[in-house]
């Protein structure tokens, strides 16, 4: 069974690069084309052919739902920066995107409560390592690296132009410095 599944697989790796440079639906074109080769050969059962196919098919929607997840997650953290953004600084989130657009930091947009900012900022992104490191999806010493510069990281950040790309620590494109994935709408 082994040997069957590196076959599919060196198949279907070997074919889905040049199909999924066409079209997304591609890729299922070729697995399936692939699959009903190895039967046609005898190396593969229909019945196994059918467990690949719902294994593929299961995997695809696992990754969907992954996906989903992860974006709802990095919108309720940008909602909880706004939010937090906009109650210590006792503006509402209109004006100080506005002002962002218009060129503004955030730092001037908070005047005399820059340090709140900073601090509030910090405590959030703390709270959410932390998170991270009970969740298992970070180590203690990733965590400890990425506290260890995260005051001057925000500072930095509440201190830098946003323009259009939003409002927040991270804008709308994150940071390359450990602090985000650097993903975020495409231009």
């Amino acid at each position: 069974m082994a040997a069957i599944a590196i076959t599919i697989a060196a198949l279907t790796a070997g074919t889905v690069g040049v199909a999924s440079a066409h079209d997304a639906a591609g890729k299922g074109a070729v697995k399936a084309t692939a699959i009903s080769e190895l039967v046609k050969a005898g190396t593969i059962t229909q019945a196994q052919a059918d467990a690949i196919a719902k294994k593929f098919d299961e995997m695809r929607a696992a990754k969907g739902a992954n996906k989903a997840a992860n974006h709802a997650a990095r919108d309720a953290h940008h909602a909880a920066v706004e939010a937090l953004i906009a109650s210590t600084l006792g503006i509402d989130g209109a004006t100080i995107k506005s002002r962002l657009v218009a060129g503004e930091t955030l730092g001037a947009i908070a005047g005399d409560k820059k340090a709140a900012l900073i601090t509030a900022l910090v405590a959030l992104e703390t709270k959410e390592i932390d998170a991270r490191v009970t969740a298992g999806s970070l180590t203690a010493s990733q965590a400890t690296s990425m506290k260890a510069n995260l005051t001057d990281h925000v500072t930095k950040m509440v201190d830098s132009v946003k323009g259009a790309k939003g409002m927040g620590p991270k804008g709308a494109k994150g940071h390359k410095d450990g602090m985000g994935k650097g993903k975020g709408p495409r231009h």
